[in-house]
């Protein structure tokens, strides 16, 4: 399975200003230190070599939306948050070489920064194409409805062309869909959310944004550990740091890193993509995040098989 991240923000979308491009020049042009190149592709090759990631390149601002690829065919896409009119964009593409217009969509749950793309989802408007809406939620079709009435939005849902079917699962009942076995687990997150493990060939995706776990409280995530269990890929909120969590943030329905690790490690899982992130962290935040994260899984790791920690952004792929 391939796993393409198009939106990996929480909670809104951000835009780099110009103060922030500005501020990463003039620290690309100190770590060049007076050189000359011949051509962009020459100072392009030095940046990607010398500097850091929140230098040469940049965490993102689109809000939450993974596609899985690996199925039977079909688009397979975890929320509908802003990145979702990229993804469109692309799939027209896809489409145009011949891939079906077939979409199933797993949402987490309904709050806005998960479904703000799907008025902006061009497909949508395709008479040939299939959207099939898998949730948790019996109110997901109210939900996608109400943002496109008319004091919110000027196309209604009704001018849109697609083959709609919605289907609400039964957390901890598996099912098969776009030629996955899917499951999903019910999420401590207001109004309720749902994790998903996606599973292919003796391989394990799990979608888990919008979480929230406590330190205080991890005897009772034993749930998560066997919904976590042998995944070659977590990707889980980590909106906070720990200091956020206990000192600021509590009960607002998000993680921390440090979580995160703990429950992967209990999991036996393989690799963690921190995910989610806090709409006020810069690229420098994000990044000494990901940083103390890798840190802290060498620290508690012991006699346990090592958890690789990545950190996920906007454009990033990753094969499973």
């Amino acid at each position: 399975m391939r796993v393409r991240f198009w939106g990996t923000r929480g909670s809104l979308p951000v835009a780099l200003t110009a103060t922030t491009i500005q501020a990463k020049i003039a620290k690309a042009l100190v770590a060049a230190g007076g050189r000359s190149f011949a051509s962009e592709a020459e100072a392009a090759a030095f940046a990607a070599e010398t500097l850091d990631f929140a230098t040469n390149g940049a965490y993102g601002g689109a809000t939450s939306c993974v596609e899985i690829e690996g199925a039977d065919g079909a688009f397979v896409i975890c929320d509908m948050g802003s990145g979702l009119r990229e993804f469109g964009i692309d799939s027209f593409r896809r489409i145009a070489g011949g891939h079906p217009a077939v979409y199933h969509f797993f949402l987490s749950h309904l709050h806005w920064d998960h479904i703000m793309g799907f008025p902006f989802f061009g497909p949508a408007f395709n008479p040939n194409a299939t959207i099939v809406i898998h949730s948790g939620h019996a109110d997901a079709e109210t939900a996608l409805r109400r943002q496109q009435e008319e004091i919110s939005f000027p196309v209604p849902f009704d001018w849109l062309r697609a083959k709609f079917e919605f289907v609400v699962h039964e957390p901890g009942v598996t099912f098969e869909a776009a030629g996955l076995t899917v499951s999903l687990t019910p999420q401590h997150h207001s109004h309720d959310s749902y994790g998903y493990r996606f599973e292919k060939n003796g391989r394990a995706v799990i979608y888990s944004t919008d979480s929230e776990h406590k330190v205080e409280n991890m005897d009772a995530e034993a749930a998560f550990e066997a919904f976590f269990a042998g995944a070659d890929l977590v990707i889980c909120d980590t909106m906070y740091s720990l200091g956020d969590t206990v000192s600021l943030k509590q009960d607002w329905g998000h993680s921390s890193n440090v979580v995160a690790v703990d429950l992967c490690h209990a999991a036996g899982a393989k690799t963690l993509a921190l995910f989610h992130h806090e709409p006020t962290y810069t690229d420098e935040d994000v990044q000494r995040m990901h940083a103390e994260s890798v840190r802290y899984e060498e620290l508690v790791r012991g006699d346990r098989s090592p958890l690789e920690v990545i950190c996920a952004y906007d454009g990033l792929e990753v094969e499973v």
